[in-house]
């Protein structure tokens, strides 16, 4: 009876540390910007980003040549006109200075949304990838080891650059 119940207890215990060993956590990383930056689709979004913020570029340029010129001649007249219209120049330019200003603002948002806009199919192929390359290794969680993360150490981890670029056809 006596061995019985060491046998059983040996047999509980060693049931117990393997169902244990399975349940640890396998933990992955991957830097993902880099891996987004690999991909062959990327090189054709920053031309695109450029292109599309060269227009604001053009425009700022023009807008501020125009108040350069406006300025000096202000300053070359300013002398001879009367107070209104001294008073009306100055609201001028202080109006383009503001409108300038404000499309530099605008500009800054629309091209930080087109670039999203371009970068979200390469970033959900590459997140896919990753999800995929997760499941084949039994991977339960992947950190992101781009510039900034938390990440310090990873001793234990997995990283799975290299079978998510396989996987995405990346050399």
């Amino acid at each position: 009876m006596r061995n019985m119940f060491k046998f059983t207890l040996i047999a509980a215990s060693l049931l117990f540390v393997g169902t244990f060993s399975q349940a640890q956590t396998k933990i992955g990383y991957i830097d993902f910007q880099s891996l987004v930056g690999q991909m062959p689709e990327a090189k054709t979004i920053k031309p695109q980003i450029d292109a599309y913020q060269k227009q604001f570029v053009d425009q700022l340029t023009t807008m501020n040549n125009e108040l350069q010129t406006k300025g000096k001649d202000f300053q070359a007249q300013s002398k001879t006109m009367t107070d209104a219209v001294r008073t009306t120049k100055q609201n001028e330019l202080q109006d383009l200075q503001k409108r300038m200003q404000d499309l530099q603002t605008s500009a800054q948002q629309q091209v930080e949304a087109k670039s999203n806009e371009l970068v979200k199919p390469l970033s959900d192929k590459a997140r896919a990838a990753v999800n995929d390359v997760a499941k084949e290794k039994g991977i339960t969680y992947v950190l992101d080891a781009s510039q900034g993360s938390p990440l310090l150490v990873s001793n234990q981890g997995t990283d799975l650059m290299v079978s998510v670029k396989t996987k995405l056809g990346i050399k």
